[in-house]
């Protein structure tokens, strides 16, 4: 045979042992669409095989013969093909066998790797996680792991390169986009740091939040440098606020100096500091050092009792830390992660000295009126014990009541301040908001105010309104805040009680033996609020009523008494969308049970009216309610008749018929429409002549039940 048809058949040769094993692997993969292709393929090559070999036999050719040079292949001209099959698949199963013992393996190196990593032995866990790639390549959590403790050590190139290898094993691994825009971040690579980011929220939308978070540290980063390069400008330049901030550090920077001194240059320093470059000046002259390098000033500053020299270098470093703070997102992060600051905040809080207080709100403030300053705080610091001490000062009479609920309005927006909440909840702010309450008329009633709305705000936290609806304490303190506080001749005190009831709303979103055992105080209280002339406090009042009736029967019979189907017809009469929403559900909760409100709501309104105003509606809350009081009074003798002129038919059957997204809107208008026809069968007629005989039939299961 010819050397160059020798050689391509055994090229042909190789491409078919190429073809078998990837054949063979098919048929060892898991997964089994993967398995079944893999068998279909084998199945047409045995029977091309076995055509192949009868033809062969007919000519008696022999074309077997692919390599005779080489020692290994000397007899391949006799391998049966089902033989050479099962050879490849006995070694595609020791591969595979011996891929199982190297995962085993390079998973024990992982987790070696993982366990020096926690210890910060970044080293080690390089090496660990590098012997575990010679086990398996394509492990691509060895390769992020490495990136990682890589990063740790700022080998920002090295962290770049095991993410690349990480994507390829796995396009769309989000933790290998993740460290690698860390790294280029560092690097100073920001648009392509940005690009990173967003792959991640391209591959999974989810991760929104985390990208945000990703995307202002970029543009963090990216301007502090470009401030820095300006401020290295003004200092090359030789202006004169570059150089009294530098020569102000210098001289606060001499050691053992009075007190004096150092309250005195810190005032200097901070009236220096105007503008972005000068907060980037003082930033890179090592400003934030002055509390760890000045024995003075920190023990000045940390003093547990301050003297009034104390008291004044206090509140001046507090001037200049607003000063260099202020809408400058790295000074925030490098003040709040400083040791001595971070410590001190709540002391500083709680000190008594109002200046103190005062200067410290304002600082906070510069953080909680923003988002990135928020996370800071809830990133760097224990809150536990914040809503207590801000609470505090609604006992203060000046600036400082309304600087701290603020900033207690502002925290509430973060979860995790709501859950750090939780910690201190029962055995410190309960308490301390139950006391508040109690001597309501000794507080700054603006700040107070808000500061209920912020403890109702809380309570979109199930965990805070579960511990807030089961104190017996709290819902004792709501009740005689309600009784003393309010009265129509002191307005001053309505903000207060109007706060309370959205309170006691959002607590009664839950159901507890407490609540049932005050629903007849609740709503007696309620019952009174309803003559007061400010709208809000009235509707607000009717809402505590619709959440609190459905836990008491007695209650029920309470308001009955006192004639709440009237007012509430009244107050509907009047409309408004809230009003009409609590004021229907109220109704509702009355009428379902309770034969003299039924037989009330029929004197208040003999030929429905109002309730037939109210299923024209566009609210499904009010239409299914209004539907639902219908059809409860249609029990009461004549009730049926009154309606013979009207075309309540008509709307009852548009809403049995109709789309709603509440069922119950279908439901209460079906079963209206089916008493109505069953207490008055005139009104049938009118039902055929609209063709609703069907919606009547289906609706009749419901009045039977009932």
């Amino acid at each position: 045979m010819p050397a160059d048809a020798e050689e391509e058949d055994f090229q042909r040769f190789l491409r078919r042992v190429d073809a078998v094993t990837n054949l063979v692997q098919g048929l060892n993969s898991p997964d089994p669409v993967v398995k079944e292709k893999a068998t279909a393929e084998a199945e047409t090559r045995l029977h091309e095989q076995e055509t192949s070999m009868e033809e062969e036999s007919k000519t008696a050719v022999n074309r077997t013969v692919i390599n005779t040079r080489a020692s290994d292949m000397a007899n391949a001209e006799t391998v049966n093909a089902d033989g050479f099959l099962a050879t490849l698949e006995k070694d595609a199963k020791e591969r595979a066998e011996r891929r199982k013992r190297n995962e085993q393996l390079a998973n024990a190196l992982k987790e070696e790797g993982n366990n020096a990593f926690r210890k910060g032995d970044y080293v080690i866990a390089i090496q660990r996680y590098t012997e575990g790639l010679e086990k398996l390549k394509d492990k691509q959590e060895l390769y992020t792991n490495r990136a990682q403790a890589y990063l740790k050590m700022h080998e920002y190139g090295k962290t770049i390169g095991d993410c690349e290898w990480a994507l390829k094993c796995n396009e769309n691994y989000i933790k290998a986009y993740f460290l690698m825009g860390k790294a280029h971040l560092a690097l100073k690579h920001y648009s392509e740091s940005r690009q990173c980011y967003e792959k991640i929220l391209e591959i999974d939308p989810q991760k929104e939040s985390l990208f945000k978070d990703c995307m202002n540290e970029v543009d963090s980063e990216e301007k502090r440098t470009k401030d820095e390069e300006r401020a290295m400008k003004e200092v090359q330049s030789g202006t004169l606020a570059a150089q009294s901030i530098k020569e102000l550090l210098q001289k606060l920077d001499r050691p053992d100096q009075n007190i004096l001194y150092y309250t005195g240059g810190i005032r200097l320093l901070a009236g220096a500091v105007k503008d972005c470059t000068g907060q980037t000046l003082f930033r890179t002259n090592n400003g934030f050092s002055i509390l760890k390098d000045n024995e003075i000033v920190r023990w000045g500053f940390c003093a547990e009792r301050k003297n009034t020299a104390e008291v004044d270098l206090s509140v001046s470093l507090l001037f200049l830390w607003q000063a260099v703070c202020a809408g400058n997102d790295e000074n925030q992060r490098l003040l709040l992660t400083h040791p001595d600051v971070n410590a001190q905040l709540p002391k500083l809080l709680s000190s008594g000295v109002s200046e103190i207080q005062k200067e410290t709100l304002a600082l906070i403030s510069l953080y909680s009126e923003n988002v990135n300053g928020r996370r800071l705080l809830v990133r760097h610091q224990d809150l536990t014990e914040w809503l207590q001490i801000l609470m505090m000062f609604v006992n203060s009479t000046d600036a400082r009541a309304s600087s701290a609920m603020n900033i207690l309005s502002d925290l509430t927006e973060e979860e995790r301040f709501k859950t750090q909440c939780r910690v201190m909840l029962s055995t410190g702010v309960l308490p301390l908001f139950t006391q508040l309450l109690t001597s309501a008329k000794l507080v700054n009633q603006a700040a107070f105010a808000r500061c209920i709305g912020i403890m109702g705000n809380l309570c979109a936290d199930v965990v805070i309104r579960m511990q807030m609806a089961e104190c017996k304490e709290c819902w004792q303190a709501c009740l005689k805040f309600v009784d003393e506080c309010f009265d129509v001749s002191t307005p001053k005190y309505q903000e207060c009680v109007f706060a309370v009831l959205g309170l006691m709303m959002n607590l009664l979103l839950e159901s507890n033996v407490i609540i049932q055992n005050f629903a007849v105080d609740i709503s007696r209280r309620c019952m009174s609020l309803l003559r007061d002339k400010d709208g809000r406090i009235v509707t607000r009042a009717i809402g505590v009523l619709s959440r609190i009736l459905p836990a008491s029967s007695s209650a029920v019979e309470e308001v009955v008494k006192g004639g709440v189907v009237k007012k509430m017809m009244k107050f509907l009469k009047a409309g408004g969308q809230i009003t009409s929403t609590y004021g229907i559900k109220t109704l509702s909760v009355c009428i379902r049970s309770n034969r003299q409100a039924q037989e009330d709501l029929v004197k208040s309104d003999k030929r429905f009216s109002v309730l037939l105003k109210l299923l024209d509606s566009e609210n499904e809350m009010i239409v299914g309610n209004a539907a639902f009081c219908l059809g409860q009074c249609l029990v009461v003798p004549g009730a049926a008749t009154s309606l013979l002129n009207s075309n309540v038919v008509m709307i009852l059957l548009k809403h049995a018929g109709g789309d709603a997204t509440r069922s119950l809107v279908q439901e209460n208008a079906a079963i209206a429409l089916g008493k109505l026809c069953v207490t008055e069968p005139r009104h049938i007629v009118q039902l055929r002549k609209l063709n609703g005989l069907a919606i009547l039939n289906s609706s009749m299961k419901y009045v039977h039940s009932i």
